[in-house]
């Protein structure tokens, strides 16, 4: 049986489970950082030296599937359709949950449209991992003035969009396993309106690559935890806005909801 590809033209994507390793799987941490710092160095000297293409960007998120895929972290991804079949560029307005959403989306989203992020200022300048992300073009936000973020955010993801690039848009900014209604903000919403473009709803559940207590990025891999991305329907932003953005609310909550109790009941936390 043909193992199902995350790049194929399919709404949905589950983890074959013939992929894992028995071995790997009892040390998830000790195999995964050496072979994904293996990835960003292969990356970094192609972005480096060579130039870093989106061919190049979908390889290497795609290694990083499989490293994680090796030591039996399970993927599920519904939904995939909601954009694929879009003829326009979108903005996908999602919770940032970990490190993992920043290396995997790529594989999922890059080989059916162009796609660049809204990041904080720090991801540019990050030893080595900089080059890679500069390669991407991404709009920078310095995470210091809310105002002069959103200025950011209007001037030059209008910008992409209009150039025919995707953004990802993470509202609340820090990586976090919960929803926080009051910072996730409407930023995503109001470019999709001023571009004239669709938004898409992302809920993702990422918490499998956990967060660090010396190095925040560096955190124990956690196979037990199901990584599960679900993008919703496309949506014209009407009017002010707020119903889009709500509806967008309730589409993460309701899934972090579900997948928590999931979680909790199979005890996967």
């Amino acid at each position: 049986m043909r193992t199902m590809s995350v790049t194929e033209n399919r709404d949905n994507y589950v983890t074959h489970p013939s992929g894992a390793s028995w071995i790997f799987s009892r040390t998830p941490s000790l195999y995964f950082y050496p072979r994904m710092l293996g990835t960003v160095l292969r990356s970094w000297a192609k972005a480096r030296w060579k130039g870093f293409t989106d061919h190049d960007w979908i390889l290497r998120s795609v290694d990083i599937f499989r490293h994680l895929e090796k030591v039996d972290c399970r993927f599920i991804i519904r939904g995939k359709k909601n954009f694929i079949d879009l003829d326009e560029p979108c903005v996908f307005v999602g919770n940032h949950m970990s490190t993992l959403e920043t290396f995997a989306l790529a594989a999922v989203v890059c080989p059916h449209r162009q796609v660049t992020f809204v990041v904080k200022e720090g991801l540019v300048r990050y030893p080595v991992f900089k080059h890679v992300m500069i390669s991407r073009d991404p709009v920078v936000v310095k995470r210091q003035n809310p105002r002069d973020d959103f200025k950011v955010v209007m001037q030059e993801g209008l910008d992409r969009l209009n150039r025919g690039i995707s953004v990802v848009v993470f509202p609340q900014a820090e990586r976090s396993r919960v929803l926080d209604l009051q910072r996730f903000n409407s930023m995503g919403v109001k470019l999709a309106k001023k571009a004239g473009v669709p938004v898409v709803p992302l809920a993702l559940k990422t918490d499998a690559w956990g967060q660090g207590s010396i190095i925040k990025d560096f955190g124990w891999i956690r196979p037990n935890r199901p990584i599960r991305m679900d993008f919703g329907p496309a949506m014209q932003v009407q009017g002010n806005g707020r119903a889009e953005h709500q509806e967008i609310v309730d589409f993460i909550s309701y899934r972090l909801d579900a997948w928590q109790g999931y979680a909790r009941w199979f005890g996967m936390n």
